[in-house]
Protein backbone atom coordinates (compact mmCIF):
# COMPACT_ATOMS: atom_id res chain seq x y z
CA UNK A 1 0.00 0.00 0.00
CA UNK A 2 0.85 3.59 -0.37
CA UNK A 3 3.00 4.80 3.00
CA UNK A 4 4.04 8.11 3.44
CA UNK A 5 7.11 10.05 4.98
CA UNK A 6 7.36 13.31 6.84
CA UNK A 7 6.37 16.99 5.98
CA UNK A 8 4.84 20.42 8.27
CA UNK A 9 1.76 21.56 8.26
CA UNK A 10 -2.37 21.22 9.07
CA UNK A 11 -4.65 20.63 12.37
CA UNK A 12 -5.48 17.33 13.36
CA UNK A 13 -7.55 16.22 16.19
CA UNK A 14 -8.17 18.43 19.17
CA UNK A 15 -6.19 21.07 18.01
CA UNK A 16 -2.92 18.67 17.16
CA UNK A 17 -0.49 19.91 14.41
CA UNK A 18 -1.15 16.73 11.63
CA UNK A 19 1.93 17.14 9.33
CA UNK A 20 0.88 16.39 5.67
CA UNK A 21 4.16 13.41 4.73
CA UNK A 22 6.70 14.78 2.51
CA UNK A 23 6.76 11.58 0.32
CA UNK A 24 4.27 8.86 -0.61
CA UNK A 25 5.20 6.15 -2.40
CA UNK A 26 3.27 4.43 -5.09
CA UNK A 27 1.22 1.11 -4.73
CA UNK A 28 1.89 -0.49 -7.99
CA UNK A 29 -0.86 -3.36 -7.10
CA UNK A 30 -3.26 -0.78 -7.53
CA UNK A 31 -2.02 1.99 -9.06
CA UNK A 32 -2.28 0.73 -13.13
CA UNK A 33 -5.74 -0.84 -12.17
CA UNK A 34 -7.26 2.37 -10.75
CA UNK A 35 -5.28 3.85 -14.12
CA UNK A 36 -7.43 1.60 -16.53
CA UNK A 37 -10.31 2.42 -15.06
CA UNK A 38 -10.37 5.85 -15.28
CA UNK A 39 -9.11 5.87 -18.78
CA UNK A 40 -12.23 3.87 -19.64
CA UNK A 41 -14.14 6.60 -17.66
CA UNK A 42 -12.56 9.73 -19.29
CA UNK A 43 -13.26 7.99 -22.83
CA UNK A 44 -17.08 7.85 -23.00
CA UNK A 45 -18.07 10.41 -25.09
CA UNK A 46 -14.70 11.93 -25.51
CA UNK A 47 -13.49 13.43 -28.97
CA UNK A 48 -9.96 10.92 -28.37
CA UNK A 49 -11.76 8.11 -27.17
CA UNK A 50 -10.01 5.47 -29.41
CA UNK A 51 -6.91 6.75 -27.91
CA UNK A 52 -7.93 6.60 -24.33
CA UNK A 53 -9.36 2.97 -24.57
CA UNK A 54 -5.72 1.94 -26.33
CA UNK A 55 -4.01 3.52 -22.95
CA UNK A 56 -6.76 1.80 -20.63
CA UNK A 57 -5.91 -1.16 -22.52
CA UNK A 58 -2.06 -0.57 -21.72
CA UNK A 59 -2.72 0.41 -18.23
CA UNK A 60 -4.71 -2.77 -17.52
CA UNK A 61 -1.79 -4.55 -18.82
CA UNK A 62 0.59 -2.63 -16.55
CA UNK A 63 -1.14 -3.84 -14.08
CA UNK A 64 -1.46 -7.78 -14.72
CA UNK A 65 2.18 -8.06 -15.77
CA UNK A 66 2.86 -7.85 -12.11
CA UNK A 67 1.62 -10.97 -11.79
CA UNK A 68 4.31 -13.27 -12.48
CA UNK A 69 6.96 -11.10 -12.28
CA UNK A 70 10.37 -11.99 -10.25
CA UNK A 71 10.87 -9.78 -7.35
CA UNK A 72 12.86 -6.47 -7.74
CA UNK A 73 16.27 -5.57 -5.99
CA UNK A 74 15.61 -2.43 -4.18
CA UNK A 75 18.56 -0.40 -3.58
CA UNK A 76 21.49 -1.29 -0.48
CA UNK A 77 21.06 0.84 2.58
CA UNK A 78 23.82 2.15 2.13
CA UNK A 79 23.07 3.11 -1.15
CA UNK A 80 20.01 4.81 0.11
CA UNK A 81 21.77 6.54 3.18
CA UNK A 82 24.34 8.20 0.49
CA UNK A 83 21.90 9.48 -1.40
CA UNK A 84 19.86 10.83 0.92
CA UNK A 85 23.23 12.34 2.64
CA UNK A 86 23.85 14.03 -0.67
CA UNK A 87 20.37 14.77 -1.57
CA UNK A 88 20.08 12.62 -4.31
CA UNK A 89 17.51 9.82 -5.44
CA UNK A 90 18.27 6.67 -4.33
CA UNK A 91 17.26 5.20 -7.71
CA UNK A 92 20.20 5.55 -10.30
CA UNK A 93 18.15 6.49 -13.79
CA UNK A 94 21.62 7.71 -15.18
CA UNK A 95 23.44 4.37 -14.03
CA UNK A 96 20.45 2.05 -15.00
CA UNK A 97 20.94 -1.32 -16.44
CA UNK A 98 17.62 -3.48 -17.00
CA UNK A 99 18.31 -6.52 -14.81
CA UNK A 100 15.92 -10.06 -14.60
CA UNK A 101 13.13 -8.17 -13.26
CA UNK A 102 13.24 -5.06 -15.58
CA UNK A 103 13.69 -7.18 -18.60
CA UNK A 104 10.73 -9.54 -17.89
CA UNK A 105 8.50 -6.90 -17.12
CA UNK A 106 8.90 -5.77 -20.59
CA UNK A 107 8.83 -9.21 -22.43
CA UNK A 108 5.43 -9.95 -20.60
CA UNK A 109 4.37 -7.01 -21.40
CA UNK A 110 5.06 -7.44 -25.09
CA UNK A 111 2.90 -10.29 -24.57
CA UNK A 112 -0.13 -9.10 -22.73
CA UNK A 113 -0.48 -6.11 -25.02
CA UNK A 114 -0.18 -7.74 -28.42
CA UNK A 115 -3.63 -9.38 -27.95
CA UNK A 116 -5.60 -6.16 -27.21
CA UNK A 117 -7.09 -3.83 -30.14
CA UNK A 118 -4.62 -1.11 -30.89
CA UNK A 119 -4.02 0.89 -34.69
CA UNK A 120 -1.75 -0.66 -37.02
CA UNK A 121 0.92 1.74 -36.07
CA UNK A 122 1.08 0.91 -32.88
CA UNK A 123 0.98 -2.78 -33.61
CA UNK A 124 4.37 -2.48 -36.30
CA UNK A 125 5.66 -0.45 -33.07
CA UNK A 126 5.26 -3.54 -30.69
CA UNK A 127 6.73 -6.00 -33.21
CA UNK A 128 9.67 -3.58 -33.36
CA UNK A 129 10.79 -3.82 -29.92
CA UNK A 130 9.37 -7.63 -29.47
CA UNK A 131 11.92 -8.28 -32.51
CA UNK A 132 14.81 -6.24 -30.78
CA UNK A 133 17.68 -7.30 -29.71
CA UNK A 134 18.87 -6.70 -25.64
CA UNK A 135 21.04 -4.05 -26.87
CA UNK A 136 18.83 -1.96 -28.76
CA UNK A 137 16.35 -2.29 -25.94
CA UNK A 138 18.47 -0.80 -23.69
CA UNK A 139 19.36 1.81 -25.83
CA UNK A 140 15.46 2.69 -25.57
CA UNK A 141 15.16 2.19 -22.07
CA UNK A 142 18.32 4.87 -21.38
CA UNK A 143 16.41 7.18 -23.80
CA UNK A 144 13.11 6.91 -21.65
CA UNK A 145 14.94 7.87 -18.31
CA UNK A 146 17.49 10.60 -20.26
CA UNK A 147 13.67 12.30 -21.62
CA UNK A 148 15.40 11.91 -24.74
CA UNK A 149 12.51 9.65 -26.68
CA UNK A 150 13.27 10.07 -30.44
CA UNK A 151 10.52 11.61 -32.52
CA UNK A 152 10.47 9.38 -35.36
CA UNK A 153 10.64 6.51 -33.02
CA UNK A 154 7.96 7.77 -30.08
CA UNK A 155 5.54 4.84 -30.48
CA UNK A 156 8.10 2.24 -29.80
CA UNK A 157 9.59 4.29 -26.65
CA UNK A 158 5.71 4.49 -25.20
CA UNK A 159 5.66 1.00 -25.13
CA UNK A 160 9.46 0.73 -23.62
CA UNK A 161 8.04 3.61 -20.95
CA UNK A 162 5.47 1.54 -19.71
CA UNK A 163 7.55 -1.18 -18.84
CA UNK A 164 9.69 0.85 -17.13
CA UNK A 165 6.98 2.84 -15.06
CA UNK A 166 5.71 -0.58 -14.11
CA UNK A 167 9.67 -1.62 -12.86
CA UNK A 168 10.23 1.80 -11.25
CA UNK A 169 7.12 1.98 -9.57
CA UNK A 170 7.85 -1.76 -7.92
CA UNK A 171 11.08 -0.16 -6.96
CA UNK A 172 9.53 3.06 -5.44
CA UNK A 173 7.02 0.20 -3.15
CA UNK A 174 10.45 -0.48 -1.55
CA UNK A 175 11.79 2.24 -0.48
CA UNK A 176 11.15 3.83 3.19
CA UNK A 177 9.66 7.52 1.80
CA UNK A 178 11.01 8.48 5.55
CA UNK A 179 14.65 8.19 3.87
CA UNK A 180 13.74 10.22 0.78
CA UNK A 181 14.68 14.20 0.90
CA UNK A 182 14.24 17.06 -1.28
CA UNK A 183 16.63 17.05 -4.15
CA UNK A 184 15.45 19.90 -6.09
CA UNK A 185 12.76 21.29 -7.98
CA UNK A 186 10.40 18.97 -10.22
CA UNK A 187 12.98 16.41 -9.25
CA UNK A 188 11.33 13.09 -8.22
CA UNK A 189 13.27 12.24 -4.51
CA UNK A 190 12.77 8.68 -5.28
CA UNK A 191 14.32 8.53 -8.71
CA UNK A 192 14.91 11.65 -9.75
CA UNK A 193 12.27 11.58 -12.57
CA UNK A 194 9.97 15.16 -13.45
CA UNK A 195 6.34 15.27 -12.25
CA UNK A 196 3.51 14.39 -14.48
CA UNK A 197 1.28 17.03 -13.01
CA UNK A 198 0.31 18.18 -9.50
CA UNK A 199 -2.41 17.33 -7.28
CA UNK A 200 -3.81 18.99 -4.60
CA UNK A 201 -4.87 16.23 -1.74
CA UNK A 202 -5.35 15.37 1.42
CA UNK A 203 -2.92 12.23 2.55
CA UNK A 204 -2.43 10.98 6.19
CA UNK A 205 -5.29 13.29 8.37
CA UNK A 206 -3.44 16.61 6.99
CA UNK A 207 -5.08 19.51 5.26
CA UNK A 208 -5.36 19.89 1.43
CA UNK A 209 -1.34 20.13 0.59
CA UNK A 210 0.13 19.80 -3.16
CA UNK A 211 2.26 17.12 -3.91
CA UNK A 212 3.82 16.56 -7.19
CA UNK A 213 3.58 13.34 -8.84
CA UNK A 214 6.52 11.05 -10.46
CA UNK A 215 6.09 10.33 -14.57
CA UNK A 216 8.06 7.66 -13.84
CA UNK A 217 7.82 5.71 -10.44
CA UNK A 218 4.27 7.77 -9.34
CA UNK A 219 6.35 8.62 -6.32
CA UNK A 220 4.28 12.02 -4.76
CA UNK A 221 6.08 14.20 -3.06
CA UNK A 222 5.25 17.21 -1.32
CA UNK A 223 5.69 20.92 -3.44
CA UNK A 224 4.97 24.71 -2.05
CA UNK A 225 1.49 25.61 -3.16
CA UNK A 226 1.75 28.45 -5.09
CA UNK A 227 5.42 27.82 -7.28
CA UNK A 228 6.49 26.87 -10.61
CA UNK A 229 7.38 23.13 -10.85
CA UNK A 230 10.08 23.95 -13.64
CA UNK A 231 11.97 27.45 -12.55
CA UNK A 232 11.26 27.20 -8.43
CA UNK A 233 10.17 30.93 -9.52
CA UNK A 234 6.62 32.16 -6.87
CA UNK A 235 6.28 35.00 -9.10
CA UNK A 236 4.35 35.35 -12.30
CA UNK A 237 1.95 32.11 -11.45
CA UNK A 238 -1.55 31.86 -12.78
CA UNK A 239 -3.93 28.76 -12.99
CA UNK A 240 -6.23 29.46 -16.35
CA UNK A 241 -8.88 26.41 -16.76
CA UNK A 242 -10.99 25.78 -19.67
CA UNK A 243 -14.47 27.34 -18.88
CA UNK A 244 -16.74 24.86 -17.21
CA UNK A 245 -14.54 22.57 -15.60
CA UNK A 246 -15.25 22.71 -12.55
CA UNK A 247 -11.86 23.56 -11.75
CA UNK A 248 -10.81 20.44 -11.06
CA UNK A 249 -7.89 20.72 -13.34
CA UNK A 250 -6.24 23.64 -13.94
CA UNK A 251 -2.64 24.85 -15.51
CA UNK A 252 0.06 26.47 -13.56
CA UNK A 253 1.58 28.69 -15.90
CA UNK A 254 5.27 30.78 -15.28
CA UNK A 255 5.60 33.89 -16.76
CA UNK A 256 9.70 34.06 -15.92
CA UNK A 257 10.41 30.46 -17.50
CA UNK A 258 7.95 30.64 -19.90
CA UNK A 259 6.50 27.48 -19.14
CA UNK A 260 3.53 25.35 -17.58
CA UNK A 261 1.82 22.19 -15.65
CA UNK A 262 -1.48 21.31 -14.75
CA UNK A 263 -2.89 20.65 -11.11
CA UNK A 264 -5.26 18.23 -10.27
CA UNK A 265 -7.25 19.04 -7.32
CA UNK A 266 -8.24 15.82 -5.77
CA UNK A 267 -9.57 17.33 -2.73
CA UNK A 268 -12.59 18.64 -5.02
CA UNK A 269 -12.64 15.07 -7.48
CA UNK A 270 -10.79 12.25 -5.64
CA UNK A 271 -10.76 9.77 -8.44
CA UNK A 272 -8.70 12.31 -11.05
CA UNK A 273 -5.64 10.61 -12.34
CA UNK A 274 -2.16 12.44 -12.69
CA UNK A 275 -1.66 10.52 -16.61
CA UNK A 276 -4.93 9.96 -17.56
CA UNK A 277 -6.64 13.32 -16.89
CA UNK A 278 -3.37 15.02 -17.94
CA UNK A 279 -4.00 13.08 -21.29
CA UNK A 280 -8.05 13.56 -20.99
CA UNK A 281 -7.51 17.62 -21.16
CA UNK A 282 -5.42 17.85 -23.75
CA UNK A 283 -8.12 20.81 -24.57
CA UNK A 284 -6.27 23.02 -21.62
CA UNK A 285 -3.50 22.35 -23.08
CA UNK A 286 -4.22 23.94 -26.86
CA UNK A 287 -5.14 26.63 -24.87
CA UNK A 288 -2.70 27.46 -23.01
CA UNK A 289 -0.28 27.26 -25.75
CA UNK A 290 -2.00 29.92 -27.53
CA UNK A 291 -0.24 32.13 -25.19
CA UNK A 292 2.96 30.92 -26.24
CA UNK A 293 3.73 28.52 -23.13
CA UNK A 294 5.50 25.39 -23.35
CA UNK A 295 4.37 22.33 -21.74
CA UNK A 296 7.03 21.90 -18.29
CA UNK A 297 5.95 18.60 -17.05
CA UNK A 298 6.15 15.01 -18.56
CA UNK A 299 3.88 12.62 -19.75
CA UNK A 300 4.82 10.03 -21.56
CA UNK A 301 1.60 9.14 -23.50
CA UNK A 302 1.28 12.72 -24.66
CA UNK A 303 4.67 13.16 -26.84
CA UNK A 304 3.04 12.99 -30.03
CA UNK A 305 0.42 16.30 -29.11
Amino acid sequence: MSDFGTGAGGVGELGTITAPPFAVRPDPETLFLRRSDRFRALADGHPLKPYLIFLADLASAQHWVQQELPPVAPPEAETVARARAHQMPPLDRERFTPDAACTATLDRMLVLFSDCHMPDPARAALQHVAQADPASRTVMMRAVLADAIPVEAIAEHVLVAAALQVHFARLAATLDPKALVQVGDAVCPACGGRPVASVIDEIGGANPARYCVCSQCSTQWNYVRIRCTSCGSTKGISYPEVEGSGGTVKAETCSECGRYAKVLYRDKAPWLDPVADDVATLGLDLLVRETGLKRGSLNPFMLSF
